[in-house]
């Protein structure tokens, strides 16, 4: 579907990770399903792809929360 999507709007995959901010390689994986997009990522894609309800809805439920990344709590270092 993402590929479908970047191919409508006349982008290739390194210019939609320039617009989104991901690498080239990024776009690619997340392409051949070799990668998950946090919903940030899933957002942004929607976003620079025009993306219709139908298309949103489909990436939406692949996407995984941002807490990983963003929201991760820093551990108090040992003394």
């Amino acid at each position: 579907m993402l590929r479908r999507a970047r191919t409508r709007r006349g982008l290739g995959q390194g210019e939609t990770g320039r617009l989104v901010g991901l690498s080239q390689g990024y776009i690619s994986n997340l392409e051949r399903g070799q990668r998950t997009p946090s919903l940030t990522v899933a957002e942004a894609l929607a976003d620079v792809l025009g993306l219709s309800l139908r298309e949103c809805q489909q990436l939406y439920a692949a996407a995984v929360t941002d807490a990983g990344r963003y929201s991760r709590q820093r551990l108090p270092q040992a003394a």
